[in-house]
């Protein structure tokens, strides 16, 4: 993991403002992050949605709000 050297204060409401080059080298919008817990460390990364089944990234159709490959389908179809 690099360091920036960039230090940015958390508001009241427990905002941050992500630096604008960061925005641009990643391609982010409102709505493309995700925030998780690793140990310690808040990580926040590009969203990009996987699989609820096998985690896969490939093929993916939304189902009810969730997404699912197309591998799964065929096995939750019965198929192999």
């Amino acid at each position: 993991m690099n360091t920036t050297g960039i230090v940015r204060k958390v508001d009241d409401l427990g905002r941050i403002v992500l630096p604008a080059e960061m925005r641009r080298l990643l391609e982010l919008d409102k709505s493309d992050v995700e925030i998780f817990l690793d140990g310690s460390k808040v990580v926040i990364r590009k969203y990009s949605p996987n699989c609820i089944f096998c985690g896969g990234r490939e093929s993916l159709t939304q189902l009810e709000g969730k997404f699912v490959c197309a591998n799964c389908v065929q096995r939750l179809n019965g198929a192999e």
